[in-house]
């Protein structure tokens, strides 16, 4: 019987063509960054290239593309904690990998391509080369993740979420071009470093999503044109660029106070 051959069929299907939960959200991941891309083509590109004088749309549209990153993100933050409650399915890191590519590479990197396209004091090719170099980190970042093994709770260099969260921040903060282009490198720089920053796990996660969803506030406060919504987003914006440079420096604090102690109790133990 057909229906028979077709249960049978789906009994068999390998663990590894099987989506868990955490692979939806994954998925999720990815759909967002793409949905990023869109509202920042259809709502800030299209109406530039026309000639369109509406400058709301284009206010609205690039707090939504944000937003969307916003909503990859903390997908991207409780697959990995689904993951370890439950199940991931053997495609599960592969997919991850695509995913963040798609929303913290592609959609960041076309947004300071089109920030380079519209920004009155802009030059593309030099953005569009900035906008280069934030996806080639990405790519770089995202397969040593793969290849590298580094010692439990710590990422090796920013995060790809974060980084993207810091290249747009540098965006909207609407500096002089040369300062715009010199932070994104930076950034970028920071993507694909030694430095150590800390896993999102336990309170460090929670305030992480905290953080997201006041992000996603300030962006709404200044789509909508709400009073103080400028300011209010330019501070978020700047504590964004400002966690991202202090954190790296509190991780190698860190490491020197470890390996003065490591050092003051090898010393201990070579005395009589």
């Amino acid at each position: 019987m057909p229906e028979a051959d077709e249960v049978d069929e789906e009994e068999e299907m390998p663990l590894s063509l099987r989506l868990s939960i955490a692979d939806t959200l994954t998925l999720g991941n990815a759909t967002c960054g793409f949905m990023a891309v869109y509202f920042t083509t259809t709502g800030i590109l299209i109406p530039h290239l026309t000639g369109s004088q509406e400058s709301g749309m284009a206010r609205h549209s690039a707090a939504t593309a944000v937003i969307l990153m916003l909503c990859a993100a903390v997908f991207d933050l409780f697959d990995g904690l689904v993951a370890r409650k439950l199940r991931s399915s053997p495609m599960g890191a592969e997919l991850d990998n695509l995913s963040d590519l798609i929303s913290f590479g592609l959609a960041p990197a076309y947004f300071v391509l089109v920030y380079g396209m519209v920004a009155d004091d802009a030059h593309q090719r030099v953005a569009a080369l900035g906008a280069i170099v934030v996806l080639l980190a990405v790519v770089l970042r995202l397969a040593r993740f793969s290849c590298v093994t580094v010692k439990d709770g710590v990422f090796q260099g920013m995060p790809s979420p974060f980084g993207a969260l810091t290249v747009v921040s540098i965006v909207l903060l609407e500096l002089p071009f040369v300062a715009t282009l010199l932070a994104i490198v930076g950034t970028a720089w920071l993507m694909v470093s030694r430095v150590e920053y800390p896993k999102p796990r336990g309170r460090l996660a929670g305030a992480m999503l905290s953080w997201i969803v006041l992000s996603m506030g300030l962006l709404a406060a200044w789509a909508f044109d709400a009073p103080s919504g400028q300011l209010l987003l330019q501070t978020g914006c700047a504590l964004q660029l400002v966690m991202g440079a202090v954190i790296p420096l509190f991780a190698t604090a860190r490491r020197v106070n470890n390996f003065r102690d490591n050092r003051r109790e090898a010393r201990a133990t070579q005395l009589p």
